[in-house]
C-alpha cells in the first residue's frame, strides 16, 4: 500500500460534518429552491450546528480540559480541531445569516410574508400584541434578578434568553436580571394577517419593564447557550436503565457545561463581560450574530398554508404487490410466501407497508408472537397513542389479545430518549415485553420478525429495513424496507433477538451480516473477493457516513488492486479520493435535496454477472461496525436487485442534486448537463409502477 501519512490520508471527520452544513446550506442559497423550503433548510443548518456544538464540540473540549492527547486518525489534537472548527464554522454561520436575512426575507416580503419588528409596528398592531403579552406571555415569565442575595441562575440547554439591566430610580445602582423566554411558547408570534411573524423575544423584551416594577430597565440584549448534551451513563452501574436514562436527562439539563454563547452584537459589554465570567466561557466560545437567535424556529414559517411558496405536495404510492384489490387488502402473509417485497420510502408508502404488516400480524389470530426493534420515535401526542397509525399502536394491540410481543427500545437514541422512554412506559403498562438492548452497545437495527401458525407449522416473516419505524421520518427520509418469508433470515432474527433479550453473543448467522460480530469481517471478505478480480472487481456503496479507518484502508487497497469503486456518502467522509497510488480508482458524490437520504446499500460485483447486494442500517463508521447491534441483510429475488440496481444507477446518473469530492477535500457541485434530479426520478418510477402495463 502507498505510504502516506494521515493528515494525507484521511479527512478529518469534523470538518466533513461541517462540509455536509455547507451543502444543505446551498440548497437555502438556490433560487430554484421554492422559497418556504429555503428558509426550511436555513432552520435544518441551526438545528445540526446545535447538535454539533452540544455533542462534537463538547466532546472535544471534555478531552482537552482532561489532558487528553491522543490525535485523531487525520492526526489532528482535540485543541487543534476546536481551531479549525470556529475558522470554518464562524464563515458558515455568517453565511447563514446572510442568505436568510439579505436574501429569504427580502422574498418572503415580496410574496406578502414579512419578518416584522416590534419597533416598527404601530396602532392596532401593537394594541394586538399588547393583548398577547397580558393573556399568554406575561403569566408564565419569571425573572431572575442577580444580585447577594440571588446568585446567577442556571441558563438551560438551547435556551433564548433576554440580559437585562436595571437601575433603581433614586441612587442609579444597576442590577442584572435574566427572563428566559419560554421554550412552550412560538417562537415567533404570528399576527392577525397570517403573513406577518414578530419574534417572541421582542414582544417580551418591549413589555420587561412589567417585570420589574419600581426600577428602570437601562437595556435588555438576547442572548442563547448551547450546552454539553452528551452525559454518559454507567450501564454496569445502573439496575434499572430506565431510570438511569431520566436521571441522565435531568442532568444533562442541570449541569452540562456551557460551550457556546450566541448573541447579538450590540450586547453591552458590561452584560456580556458577566456571562462569559459566570458561564465560564473564553472569547473562542462566543459566537455573534445579526440574525434572529434560534433560526431552528423558522420551522414555524416552513408551515405556513402557502402551497404555492413550496415543493409540490407528494403523496407516497403503495407498493404494487401490496395495493388493494377493489376493496380487499392484501393478506400481507400470503403476499410473502409467493416472494419478497421491497418499499422504497418516501415515494412509496410506508404505513401499507410496515405499518400494515405490523397491524396485520397484530390482528391476526394465527400469529403467535411479535418481535420488533425501535430507535427513533416520535413523541406520543397523548396517553391514548391518538394521531396517525403507529407501530407502537399495532405492539399494544396485539399484546393486549394475548400474543407474545416483545419490544427493543433503544433509550440511548440520542435526544430522541424522551419519547422513548415514554413509550417504553407506554408498552410497559400494556403487557409489551420491553428490553433495553445489549449491555455497552446502542441497538441501530431496523428489524421486526412475525412467527405465524401455518396448519402444523410455524413460518417466520421478516422485515429488515435502513430506517426507523417512525410514520413521521418516513414521509421526508429515503429509505428501503425488506419483507421476506425466507426461512434463514427469520432463522437470523429469531437468533439476533434471542441475543438482545437474552444477554447471549452470537458468532455466526446464515444471511444476515450483523454488528459487532460478523458484519465487519463480512463486508472486508466481499471487498477481497472484489479485490482478487484485480480491474474487473466493482464496488458501488449507497451510504450516510464513511469514517471507519479499517474499511477506508480496505477500499484503499483494492482501488490499488485496480477495483472502480463507486461510493455515494450523504454526509461525513473521511476518505480521500483521487489520490494516485491511493485512491485514484474511487469516486465519491453526495445527494442533498428535498428528502433525506437515509438508506444504506452495498454492492459487491458487477450487476447481472453475480452481483450481491446488501441493505440494512449500518453504516462504515466504527461505532456501527463496532459499538453497535446493526444488521444487513441480503437481497436475492433478481427483480428486487433489479430495483435496487436503479437506486443505484439513479443516484449515480443525478446531476441536480449530487456534489462530488476533490481530492483535496473540497465538495465541488456537479456540473449539470442531463438536468437528472433523483427525488424527482424516483417518484416517476413509483408512479409508474402503480400503472396497468402490458
Amino acid at each position: 500500500m502507498t505510504d502516506v501519512d494521515n493528515t494525507t490520508r484521511y479527512f478529518n471527520r469534523e470538518l466533513s460534518v461541517l462540509d455536509f452544513q455547507a451543502r444543505v446550506l446551498a440548497l437555502a442559497e438556490n433560487p430554484d429552491v421554492p422559497l418556504l423550503e429555503r428558509a426550511k433548510f436555513v432552520a435544518i443548518v441551526s438545528g445540526n450546528l446545535d447538535e454539533f456544538f452540544q455533542v462534537r464540540v463538547a466532546g472535544l473540549k471534555e478531552q482537552v480540559l482532561a489532558g487528553v492527547a491522543a490525535t485523531s486518525p487525520d492526526g489532528m489534537t482535540p485543541e487543534a480541531q476546536l481551531d479549525a472548527i470556529r475558522r470554518k464554522v464562524v464563515p458558515l454561520m455568517e453565511q447563514r445569516d446572510k442568505v436568510f436575512m439579505k436574501e429569504i426575507l427580502p422574498e418572503l416580503e415580496e410574496h406578502g410574508i414579512r419578518l416584522a419588528d416590534y419597533s416598527q409596528l404601530a396602532g392596532d398592531d401593537r394594541k394586538e400584541l399588547d393583548e398577547i403579552f397580558e393573556s399568554q406571555i406575561y403569566p408564565v415569565l419569571t425573572p431572575l434578578a442577580v444580585d447577594p442575595a440571588h446568585p446567577f441562575p442556571y441558563i438551560s440547554n438551547l435556551s433564548l434568553n433576554l440580559a437585562v439591566l436595571t437601575a433603581d430610580p433614586t441612587d442609579g445602582d444597576v442590577q442584572f436580571a435574566r427572563v428566559k423566554v419560554p421554550p412552550i411558547l412560538p417562537r415567533f408570534i404570528v399576527l392577525a394577517d397570517g403573513e406577518r411573524f414578530v419574534p417572541l423575544e421582542q414582544v417580551i423584551a418591549h413589555h420587561v419593564e412589567r417585570l420589574f416594577p419600581g426600577r428602570r430597565v437601562v437595556a435588555h440584549h438576547a442572548f442563547r447557550v448551547t450546552r454539553n448534551a452528551d452525559l454518559a451513563i454507567e450501564e454496569e452501574e445502573a439496575e434499572d436503565l430506565l431510570d438511569a436514562m431520566e436521571t441522565v436527562l435531568q442532568m444533562r439539563q442541570r449541569f452540562s457545561r456551557a460551550v457556546h454563547l450566541e448573541i447579538h452584537p450590540d450586547m453591552s459589554p458590561d452584560a456580556l463581560e458577566l456571562l462569559m465570567r459566570e458561564l465560564k466561557l473564553d472569547l473562542d466560545e462566543l459566537y455573534i450574530s445579526e440574525a434572529p437567535l434560534d433560526l431552528s424556529g423558522l420551522w414555524a414559517l416552513h408551515g405556513l398554508n402557502r402551497p404555492d411558496l413550496k415543493d409540490p405536495p407528494w403523496t407516497p404510492t403503495t407498493q404494487a404487490r401490496l395495493a388493494k384489490v377493489g376493496p380487499e387488502t392484501p393478506d400481507f402473509f400470503e403476499v410473502l410466501r409467493r416472494g419478497d417485497v421491497l418499499v422504497h420510502m418516501p415515494y412509496e408508502s410506508f404505513a401499507t407497508s410496515a405499518g400494515a404488516f405490523l397491524a396485520q400480524a397484530a390482528a391476526d389470530p394465527h400469529v403467535l408472537a411479535i418481535k420488533q426493534t425501535l430507535y427513533r420515535t416520535s413523541m406520543p401526542d397523548d396517553p391514548a397513542l391518538g394521531g396517525e397509525e403507529s407501530v407502537v399502536r399495532s405492539l399494544i394491540a396485539a399484546a393486549q389479545s394475548g400474543k407474545q410481543v416483545v419490544c427493543l427500545v433503544e433509550l440511548k437514541a440520542r435526544f430522541d430518549e424522551q419519547a422513548n422512554i415514554r413509550w417504553a412506559r407506554l408498552l410497559e403498562e400494556a403487557g409489551v415485553h420491553v428490553v433495553y438492548g445489549v449491555m455497552g452497545l446502542k441497538t441501530h437495527s431496523k428489524v421486526s420478525l412475525v412467527v405465524r401458525k401455518e396448519g402444523s407449522e410455524l413460518r417466520r416473516y421478516s422485515n429488515v429495513g435502513t430506517g426507523n419505524y417512525n410514520p413521521k421520518t418516513a414521509r421526508i427520509y429515503e429509505d428501503l424496507a425488506l419483507f421476506t418469508s425466507d426461512p434463514d433470515i427469520g432463522a437470523d432474527l429469531s437468533e439476533l433477538f434471542n441475543v438482545l433479550t437474552g444477554g447471549g453473543v452470537r458468532t455466526d448467522y446464515r444471511k444476515l451480516l450483523v454488528a459487532p460480530t460478523t458484519l465487519r469481517p463480512g463486508l472486508l471478505r466481499l471487498i477481497e473477493r472484489e479485490m482478487e478480480l484485480g480491474p474487473e472487481g466493482r464496488l458501488v456503496f449507497k451510504i450516510n457516513h464513511l469514517l471507519d479507518t479499517a474499511m477506508i484502508d480496505a477500499l484503499y487497497e483494492a482501488s490499488e488492486a485496480g477495483v472502480q469503486i463507486d461510493l455515494v456518502v450523504r454526509g461525513i467522509c473521511a476518505l480521500r479520493p483521487g489520490v494516485p497510488g491511493m485512491s485514484e480508482n474511487i469516486r465519491i458524490r453526495s445527494l442533498v435535496g428535498r428528502y433525506l437520504e437515509h438508506s444504506r446499500i452495498y454492492r459487491f460485483g458487477h450487476p447481472g454477472r453475480g452481483a450481491t447486494y446488501f441493505l440494512g442500517s449500518a453504516d462504515l463508521m466504527p461505532r456501527n461496525l463496532s459499538g453497535r447491534v446493526e444488521a444487513l441483510a441480503p437481497v436475492e429475488d433478481p427483480a428486487l436487485q433489479e430495483r435496487v440496481e436503479t437506486v443505484l444507477q439513479v443516484n449515480l446518473a443525478d446531476d441536480m442534486l449530487a456534489w462530488h469530492l476533490e481530492p483535496d477535500g473540497t465538495w465541488i457541485k456537479v456540473a449539470v448537463d442531463e438536468g437528472a434530479n433523483a427525488h424527482e426520478r424516483f417518484q416517476e418510477l413509483a408512479l409508474d409502477r402503480t400503472r396497468p402495463h402490458g
